[in-house]
């Protein structure tokens, strides 16, 4: 009877175990670390979610897009993002051909949507 039991307890720390390690894997927040750790371009956004700001990396530098409701002519829609990051300070090497690479990655997802960039990068967009 003990030995069933215990073989029932090991059983269900395997399955917990294999959960959590798939939900790990998963996560896209994880996801979005390992992107900016490779250099990959990773666009991480909850669509249905207007209040939850979306996350953008691309060369290892991240930026984080701040979205606003707006009106268009048929619909409610993403009309301004304000784009920043939290580490200008890393922004070396940075270039304006990718500031319009996630320019026009976020209008592809966002058409109506109005594009402000936060210092020290509306710098290079203005110049």
């Amino acid at each position: 009877m003990i030995v069933l039991l215990f073989r029932l307890l090991v059983l269900i720390a395997i399955i917990v175990l294999i959960y959590t390690a798939f939900k790990y894997l998963v996560n896209p927040k994880r996801k979005l670390e390992v992107a900016q750790e490779k250099k990959e371009f990773f666009f991480l956004d909850t669509n249905d979610n207007i209040k939850k700001n979306f996350f953008v990396t691309y060369h290892g530098f991240l930026f984080e897009g701040e979205k606003y409701l707006g009106t268009t002519e048929d619909s409610f829609e993403v009309t301004h993002i304000v784009m920043h990051t939290h580490n200008p300070e890393k922004l070396k090497g940075f270039e304006r051909k990718d500031l319009y690479f996630l320019e026009e990655e976020i209008l592809m997802r966002y058409p109506h949507a109005e594009i402000e960039w936060k210092h020290p990068v509306n710098r290079l967009h203005l110049s």
